[in-house]
């Protein structure tokens, strides 16, 4: 495999197409093998002047499938080496599942929805005062080393002394520390695909004969129908994951050969959970766990109360990385960061972690999760569309086509058929601890009231706190911005009151007692607090009739979300002729974040957008250069990819 391979266009071009994301399942759902805990305080303390060497080693789009993990068909020798001498944290979760929103959140110590960075993939920008901790590391003397991946859905070149396909620790000056970074492809859910031949070359021809996972022998999650084509793609998995081990062994020999392998903190994780359906893009733990190995050389000890071999069950999220790294560093942790460490001087313990969904590619969604040592807590803001929403890159993917031809056919049953319905639940909550595949959902359970009262509450205090931008549909927070840091805007109160938004968003899902006070929101000064009143209506699906000329009303409306909600759900009820018009005049905007929702919503429409034709073939034409290329990897992008399936369903 290529591990220079950059983008997600470069992925489909080498090596096909993709897969969606959940909870850990099969073998490794109890987690790993326990290990009493060892506090550092039976060995002697080992302390240093010198600033450590700190080492991320990162790869894509798995779970903790790791021999590591207590895995028995993992062959992963050199990462269970790595977790003989390193602290193995059994609770370490992704702040979103998928690639960009995590890495801006890794990157500043700031969640995605904070930033606005929580879609997959556009360009933000980030307020001067946020700083990406590789250029606190900077100012404090560190080389910093990036290899090659960013996507941090914002830009700033001058994070790092050097990035590309040859940065290396080797390239800082003598004697001094370094932050490095290398990101391994060679998992990246696009790498499953393909025919057997174009596996052996990228894959199958690198490993030995008993490196191999034969897919009879495979353990599948519990959610999976068993055919034979799942069985392949869950071994192939296996195979990419016994690849990227090699890979992590050729790193830490490097470390060796430096002789700066004692000074050097090591870091292993993954982006999120593995890239396949119902793991990566969801929420569920399959989507959010990652495998963290953390060693601590013994020059460093004081900074861990772990000895080598450790296992640590406390919860650790995304959102701690940067506040960690700058305290093993010691350097001040900056006071925008939204995490706290989990090693050095002031290392402390969370009681739960955040995750959040929202837009992957074309598909929007906007979920969001709250989830401590047992209970996981969902809220699906969006229920009236799917969890497995069709998208273009996914649905390229062969085990996302034989699950859905699966699922088609009536094949599934039981949980198998949970994650293919045509709607999702308002509300979902999980006892990881008795159901890890988190499939009884106990949010009617008199028992769990309470703690899903305490969860609730707790989600609800976090969007608030944090100033979640998710609040906002996408081109309606780029347009409050107004070019301007999406963070800014949401500390403005008079461009952005969340409470008031969020207290009409938490009625979405609600039945048609709230009908009249929903009426009533539609006329509302704030368009957000319009937008939701909307989603609520799209909720209720044909009970929504009763607002049939109020929703009417909002095609003139002056924000283009609210346009084309309405729109949505008119559609839905079968009044096309005067919502086409607005999706026409939409689909020719300058602004690419409206084009995108409008490219969507005609979409969704099927065949009845036949009409508009011309404007879709014209808003197509509008995404490429003059050399057929597209204009960027982003919006463009994605409004072709929403359009191409627009023209096809209506026979073009």
């Amino acid at each position: 495999m290529d591990s220079r391979i950059r983008t997600r266009r470069d992925f489909l071009k080498a090596a096909g197409a993709c897969a969606a994301g959940v909870t850990l399942a099969g073998c490794v759902d109890s987690g790993p093998r326990p290990v009493p805990f060892q506090p550092a305080a039976a060995t002697p303390a080992y302390f240093s002047p010198i600033k450590p060497n700190i080492l991320w080693i990162t790869c894509e789009d798995i779970s903790p499938y790791l021999g590591c993990y207590g895995d028995p068909l993992a062959i992963t020798p050199n990462i269970d080496r790595l977790a003989g001498t390193s602290i193995l944290y059994k609770n370490a979760f992704a702040t979103a599942p998928v690639c960009s929103p995590s890495r801006s959140c890794l990157i500043t110590g700031v969640h995605a929805t904070s930033l606005g960075t929580q879609h997959l993939r556009s360009e933000v920008a980030i307020p001067g005062q946020i700083e990406p901790f590789p250029k606190l590391l900077r100012a404090a003397g560190y080389y910093c080393s990036n290899n090659v991946k960013e996507d941090y859905n914002f830009k700033d070149p001058t994070i790092w002394n050097d990035v590309s396909e040859t940065a290396h620790w080797r390239n800082r000056g003598v004697g001094q520390p370094f932050f490095s970074v290398f990101n391994l492809t060679t998992t990246h859910q696009s790498q499953i695909n393909g025919s057997d031949e174009e596996f052996e070359a990228r894959c199958g021809s690198k490993l030995k004969p008993e490196e191999r996972h034969d897919p009879r022998n495979m353990i599948l999650p519990a959610y999976y129908p068993d055919t034979p084509t799942v069985r392949k793609m869950w071994a192939r998995y296996y195979d990419l994951i016994t690849l990227m081990d090699k890979q992590v062994g050729d790193i830490l020999r490097d470390l060796e050969l430096d002789a700066v392998s004692e000074s050097t903190i090591v870091f292993f994780f993954s982006d999120h959970g593995m890239g396949l359906p119902r793991f990566k893009r969801s929420l569920h733990d399959s989507g959010l766990r990652v495998p963290l190995l953390v060693r601590v050389p013994r020059p460093y000890q004081n900074m861990t109360i772990y000895t080598p071999g450790g296992r640590a069950d406390q919860l650790v999220s995304f959102v701690d990385f940067a506040p960690t790294v700058l305290s093993l560093a010691n350097v001040p942790i900056q006071s925008y960061m939204q995490g706290q460490p989990f090693l050095g001087k002031t290392a402390g313990a969370r009681e739960y972690v955040v995750g959040a969904a929202s837009r992957v590619d074309e598909a929007y969604e906007m979920s969001r999760c709250m989830r401590d040592k047992r209970f996981k807590y969902i809220r699906n803001f969006m229920p009236h569309l799917p969890y497995a929403q069709p998208s273009d890159y996914c649905d390229q993917a062969e085990i996302m086509q034989e699950l859905r031809a699966v699922a088609a056919a009536g094949g599934m049953a039981g949980m198998e058929k949970l994650y293919w319905q045509p709607t999702k639940p308002v509300e979902e909550l999980y006892d990881t601890l008795v159901d890890p595949n988190e499939s009884d959902n106990l949010i009617d359970s008199p028992e769990h009231h309470e703690t899903l009262l305490q969860m609730r509450k707790r989600l609800r205090d976090w969007m608030l706190e944090t100033k979640d931008t998710g609040l906002l549909p996408e081109a309606e927070m780029h347009i409050r911005s107004a070019g301007a840091a999406p963070y800014d805007m949401a500390r403005n109160a008079e461009k952005f009151s969340a409470s008031t938004i969020l207290d009409v968003a938490e009625l979405v899902g609600s039945d048609t007692r709230f009908l009249p006070a929903m009426m009533e929101s539609l006329g509302d000064p704030d368009s957000a607090v319009r937008y939701w009143a909307v989603i609520y209506f799209a909720s209720l699906g044909q009970e929504a009739a009763p607002a049939t000329e109020a929703l009417k009303e909002l095609l003139d409306d002056p924000s283009p979300d609210v346009r084309f909600a309405a729109a949505d759900v008119l559609c839905g009820l079968g009044t096309y002729s005067e919502a086409l018009p607005v999706l026409a005049q939409g689909l020719l905007d300058s602004r690419e974040p409206v084009v995108l929702h409008a490219a969507r919503t005609a979409q969704r429409f099927g065949d009845k957008a036949t009409p508009l034709m011309e404007e879709m073939e014209q808003a197509r034409r509008n995404c490429l250069k003059p050399d057929g290329s597209y204009r960027n990897d982003n919006y463009a992008m994605f409004i072709d990819w929403a359009l191409k399936h627009a023209i096809e369903s209506c026979g073009q």
